[in-house]
This record gives C-alpha cells, structure tokens and sequence, in this order.
C-alpha cells in the first residue's frame, strides 16, 4: 500500500472510550484490511479492481498464477503499512511489489513469505508478510488518487481527489498543494450529482463520465455501507479505454460498528499490529506504545495525556499510553501492568489515578498484586488521588513493597524522571 495522507490524518481522531470488565477481543481502532481483503470487498460493492488470488504458500502463488494464466503477473506482498513498492525485505530483496515472469512466481514467493518487509511507515522493525497476492497485469493509461475519510471540520465524510496518483500522496501535497481537491459530502444529503461531477473533474478523467460516475458513486457506497472511517484507492487508475479501476485499496473500518460488520472484523490480522497493543484489548485497556522509557498507566484519556506531557516536561519520555478507563477491576489493573511491562525499554512506571467512578484502593489492590505476581524490579511511582484515595494509601503503606509514592502529578513526574 502506498503512503496514506488519509491515514496519517486519521491517526489523530482519538481512541475509543469503552470499557468492558471481562476478558474480550477488546476494541480495534479504525481496523485496516489488508489489500486482497478491501479489493474483495470493493468488488462485492461493484467497483472495478483487477483480479487478483492470494496466497500463504509458494504452491499456493504458483497455482494462482497459473489461474491468472498470463505470461507476466504482478506479485504484492500484503502488509498493513503503505510504500511497499519502495521498501525493502530484510533478507535484502528490494521492493514489496513487482512485475514478473509466471515462471519467476515459486522464487519471489519464497524470498517474499515469511519474510520481514521494511517500509516508510512500517516503522524499523518492519511487518511479517504471511500472504501474496498474484494479480493480473493491466495496462494502465494514467493513476490518479482517491480516499474517503471522515473530516470533523465538515462534519462528514470529505473526498480527497488527486489528478496525480501511484506515489506519496504527502509528497504531493507539499509541492502541488494546487492538484489536490477537497469535496464535503453532506451526510443528510449523501453523495450528489454535483459532488460527483466536482471529484471527476479533479481527477481530470478521460472516459466515459457516467461510468466515471457510477465508479466515484460505487465507492461512496462502500464507504456508507461498510461502516467505513477511511476508503484509500491509490492509485486509481485509467485504463487503455478510459475505465477507472481500483488498483490498489486500503480500507479502514470504525470499531462502534463491528456488530454489524462482523464478516469484516473476523478478517483482522493479528500478526501485523503491535503485540502488546494486541493483549491490551483483551482486557479492553486503550494502550498505545511509544519509544521512551517511563511506563505509564492512567484512568481517562485526557488525564493519561496530562501524565505524558508532564513527564516530558520534566526531562523523560513517556514509554506508553495507557488509559484503564473509570471502571477497571483489579484483574484489568494487573494485566495493564503485564502490558507495560512487556516492554523491556521501560525503566520506570508512573500510576497517576484520579478516583471517580474508579476508586483508588481497586487500584492499589491491583498495583500490589501485580508488583508480587510480576516480581516487578522496575520503580513503580503512585499518584493516588479521589474516591477511597485514604484506603489506597493504606493499603500501599502496609503491603511492604518498595513503592514510591507522590503527593500530586508534577511531584510523580520528577520521581519518575530520578528513579531511571
């Protein structure tokens, strides 16, 4: 997948409020299809997309190229992170995406699954390629890029539309700001003929425009239909004759609608997102790593911000967030603390508990059964304050372990910074 200005936009909305006092698969935000998945779906919902067959076993793309049946066939690895094409594998094959003999497949899909493929926005660690998708090779007259996204300054879905596709879309907004055009969708009113008529002639789209327009209006269906926070064709793509076709798809999905979308979120590709992200929503804990080396673990997202801000302000780097929410039991308490550390950067863990609905001897209970059970060697600072905040302390006090306590936020931030 190529780089995604809707995602990088999409990254800033927040993250989920909801709390369940069971074990569950948890909360995913904005979960992301992988290619094979968004073109399977974009297909259902009558949208052009080449054919493709995916693939977990050499044998497996070997027999889905000779379905394909042509003599050259585009081989994809599928991960969730965009530029593929210019990354490079660990094992030092370059590029996830490439054009080849059939007779090339059984070897680029040996060099390609099971290995480790490293891009612009996969991070350094880069991602697992588990799956292949063989696609039929089109011959393709122009790209161009299209997404759909939530906008919160329209108040609806906003159409991204780009004359000019098939690489970095945030490129291009820096230097051709200009050929990138902005269309708010009413959400009472849906997708209008003008609207429609607006996006084709930012695309600049040679073909026929009722089929231009049936393609625009496919993909907006898609996104209303599917419950969608984002839908990423890029490119988008003209063909020989002038029809449009999704050569590339990235779809992500809003979480509050995965009731209704369940064949959708039984999809979700474990091995691609952050383990410890991962174990955190089985205990429906909000939980976001970052590379510094204070833990933190904190009730309400807004305060868990304050926490991290203050900790930088103070000369550390918080190593995380974490918000357990304004109901978590003590077993959510000692499994956010298994999740935190996890993380063998963590020096230190900074517990600011504000006690609402929560209250602080849970918290404690759970600070102390934790710190036994986990044979914590880590400084753990407390910050306890509100709801039964005397029968916490208590309970601290009298447990025998060596925490160090703090009287408010900014007195828990310099302990933590001088305890690393």
């Amino acid at each position: 997948m190529l780089p995604s200005l809707s995602a990088t936009l999409l990254r800033t909305a927040g993250v989920s409020l909801r709390r369940a006092a069971a074990p569950s698969l948890g909360a995913v935000r904005n979960l992301n299809l992988h290619e094979y998945q968004s073109s399977r779906i974009m297909a259902e919902g009558g949208v052009n997309v080449p054919f493709g067959i995916s693939a977990t076993t050499v044998e497996g793309a070997v027999a889905a190229a000779a379905e394909i049946g042509d003599d050259e066939v585009v081989i994809k690895a599928q991960i969730l992170a965009g530029g593929r094409g210019l990354g490079t594998f660990k094992s030092g094959l370059q590029g996830g995406v490439h054009i080849i003999k059939t007779s090339e497949v059984a070897e680029y899909a040996e060099k390609m699954l099971g290995g480790t493929l490293v891009t612009k926005q996969s991070g350094p660690e880069g991602k697992p390629v588990n799956t292949i998708l063989l696609a039929k090779k089109m011959a393709l007259a122009r790209e161009f890029y299209f997404a759909i996204m939530m906008d919160r300054v329209s108040g609806g879905p906003l159409i991204i539309a780009c004359s000019e596709g098939g690489t970095s879309i945030e490129d291009l907004a820096e230097s051709s700001p200009e050929k990138i055009i902005k269309v708010p969708v009413n959400p009472v009113v849906g997708l209008t003929d003008a609207d429609v008529e607006q996006v084709i002639d930012g695309l600049d789209a040679s073909g026929d425009r009722t089929a231009a327009a049936g393609q625009i209006k496919a993909l907006y269906d898609v996104f209303v239909n599917r419950d969608c926070s984002m839908v990423e064709v890029n490119p988008l793509a003209e063909d020989e004759e002038g029809n449009l076709l999704a050569a590339d798809a990235k779809i992500g999905f809003d979480d509050n609608a995965s009731f209704r979308q369940k064949d959708v979120f039984d999809q979700r590709d474990l091995t691609q997102e952050d383990p410890r992200e991962v174990a955190a929503g089985k205990w429906d804990l909000n939980y976001i790593g970052l590379d510094g080396n204070i833990g933190c673990m904190v009730n309400g997202a807004g305060l868990a911000m304050s926490t991290m801000d203050i900790i930088s302000l103070k000369g550390g780097s918080p190593a995380n967030f974490l918000d357990v929410g304004g109901s978590a039991t003590t077993e959510q308490v000692k499994a956010a603390f298994e999740v935190i550390t996890s993380d063998s950067g963590v020096k230190a863990i900074l517990v600011n508990i504000f006690g609402g609905i929560m209250k602080c001897d849970v918290i404690a209970q759970g600070i102390i059964e934790a710190s036994r059970e986990l044979n914590l060697t880590v400084p753990v600072i407390v910050r306890l304050e509100g709801t039964n905040v005397e029968l916490g302390k208590k309970l601290l006090e009298e447990s025998g372990l060596k925490l160090i306590t703090a009287d408010d936020l900014e007195d828990a931030a310099v302990k933590a910074v001088a305890a690393i």
